[in-house]
């Protein structure tokens, strides 16, 4: 049966991974099976502690210590075995009820990636403070530029792969923060992949609410775009 692979990066998410847990677990996606791979990137707010009484369910992997997002996506691309791989937040802003339309190209034989846009999409989203909309346009466009490619939203977290790609791009990666996004679609544009967009929904946090990715995020983002296009 198709496989799957689901992997959330964590940290310091106690008061979320229960819940997306649950989410990931009861969406349906009739005949392909899911496999759950948890990074936990050395949280110290208790959501190791939670983590711990899951392990006879779960793939469960301990980061030594805080390296960032992009090492625990790269750390569960390494562990993953599905026929699709994707990433999944767990602080509730995506919906693992849109994985059924990510996996829809892979399914009719059309696809080796597929991006959920959160700007081409009819479903809920969260509307953005029209400075993160601004910077997500220049990233993107700037991202496009230089891939070729017309991607919408290149920022993404839900970004969906054939095994075979990610794991071809796979020893090429070196980004440990947020910079893993940018560099994910210079590779994809580089291997001239067949890539899709569908709309997805998205339920953004403010910073109070504990989101993560700042100013000093966006600027590095820039230069990643251009390190990864050009001189990588």
């Amino acid at each position: 049966m198709p496989k799957v692979s689901i992997i959330i990066p964590v940290f310091n998410e106690k008061n979320t991974i229960l819940e997306i847990l649950n989410k990931v677990e009861t969406v349906d996606l009739g005949e392909i099976n899911k496999e759950i791979i948890i990074v936990d990137d050395f949280s110290t707010d208790g959501t190791r502690e939670i983590l711990n009484g899951l392990e006879n369910k779960y793939l469960i992997f301990y980061q030594d210590k805080n390296y960032g997002k992009g090492a625990a996506m790269r750390r569960g691309y390494e562990l993953a075995s599905g026929d699709y791989i994707i990433s999944q937040d767990a602080d509730l802003e995506y919906d693992p009820q849109d994985y059924q339309a990510l996996l829809e190209p892979f399914l009719k034989g059309k696809a080796d990636v597929v991006y959920g846009s959160r700007l081409m999409t009819d479903k809920p989203h969260r509307v953005f403070f029209i400075w993160h909309y601004l910077a997500n346009r220049f990233l993107t466009s700037l991202s496009n530029l230089l891939t070729t490619l017309t991607l919408t939203d290149m920022e993404t977290g839900y970004k969906m792969f054939r095994r075979e790609v990610i794991k071809t791009i796979l020893p090429k990666l070196t980004a440990n923060r947020f910079g893993i996004e940018p560099e994910l679609t210079a590779y994809v544009g580089k291997g001239k992949y067949i890539v899709f967009e569908v709309g997805i929904s998205y339920y953004g946090r403010s910073y109070a609410e504990g989101k993560k990715i700042n100013w000093r995020d966006g600027l590095a983002a820039i230069w990643h775009i251009i390190r990864f296009n050009l001189f990588k």
